[in-house]
């Protein structure tokens, strides 16, 4: 007889250092160093350096029945980049596409915001993370669960202001590291050289600020509730 209190057991959970490895080191390596005439060739090159993030989004996407959209949409963009290389478009096309991405999901985070649907809410404000009935029960009696929206809303436009930062970074990177036509060695020495700066220059100030994001909504529930940490997120003190 099957024991219907037994845990399920919990997905495990990718390394960010081997998702760094596969999706930008690798790559990277393969477009400088692989894609001259006497190796892989400028086409094979872009193809097998593109192959290990499209492989491992792909992986990611699917991996435990589990639908990462984060993931897919990382393998479009990869294919886009591999398109332009392919189809040898202006390279002008590479900056325009990665700024487009960001920009769009920035947009998004707006509009649907103003729809009633804020995506901050999914992400960390939610029964899964943060004991939500403590916390509004502590809004209600202190009369500012209208206060706590308007500034869910604020943190929801912060978070949109990230992927914009990213939008005008990619733009400024691509356009200032790619120069030489697509199809050739150059090219692939220039797009991995962008591959490799991305984290540096975009990942890493992306994620501070989306944790200031997520540092203003603590601090929003703490001084609109007196809660402390423990109280708010599940788990913690009952």
């Amino acid at each position: 007889m099957t024991d219907t209190n037994t845990p399920l057991p919990e997905k495990k959970k990718q390394s960010p250092f081997v998702d760094l490895i596969v999706s930008i080191v690798l790559p990277s390596v393969i477009l400088m160093k692989f894609s001259g005439d006497d190796k892989l060739g400028a086409t094979g090159g872009l193809i097998v350096a593109l192959s290990f993030p499209i492989v491992w989004g792909l992986y990611d996407f699917f991996k435990n029945g589990t639908k990462n959209y984060v993931a897919l949409l990382g393998v479009i963009s990869v294919l886009l980049t591999g398109s332009i290389g392919l189809l040898k478009l202006d390279a002008q096309w590479l900056a325009v596409k990665e700024a487009a991405i960001p920009l769009l999901i920035g947009i998004g985070i707006l509009v649907a915001n103003f729809f009633g649907f804020p995506l901050i809410r999914k992400l960390l404000y939610n029964p899964s993370i943060v004991n939500v009935d403590r916390v509004d029960e502590a809004l209600q009696a202190r009369g500012n669960k209208e206060q706590f929206t308007k500034r869910l809303d604020r943190a929801n436009t912060f978070f949109a202001c990230t992927f914009f930062f990213s939008a005008v970074a990619n733009y400024v990177l691509a356009k200032a590291i790619v120069k030489s036509d697509s199809g050739t060695e150059a090219f692939n020495n220039e797009l991995g050289r962008m591959t490799l700066l991305s984290y540096p220059v975009i990942a890493i100030p992306s994620m501070i600020m989306m944790f200031a994001v997520f540092y203003y909504i603590w601090r929003t529930i703490n001084k609109l509730t007196d809660l402390s940490l423990e109280q708010v997120i599940v788990g913690g003190e009952d």
